[in-house]
């Protein structure tokens, strides 16, 4: 996901994807302690769009 496409989505959305993208890394990084996923990097990216999410959620509210 884009910065742009994250700078668009609304207060609401920001939470609604943060927490689907919390549970996609719960499921990655069990796969991972099971089994050694495919694409390792795959956890670092999800982490740094977590972190991109929350950075941009707490602009919005400081704003509002």
């Amino acid at each position: 996901m884009k910065n742009a496409d994250i700078k668009a989505l609304t207060v609401v959305e920001l939470n609604e994807k943060i927490v689907s993208e919390k549970e996609t890394l719960r499921k990655l990084q069990f796969a991972h302690q099971v089994s050694a996923i495919e694409n390792p990097m795959k956890l670092r990216e999800t982490r740094q769009l977590i972190a991109r999410l929350n950075t941009e959620l707490t602009a919005k509210q400081r704003n509002a």
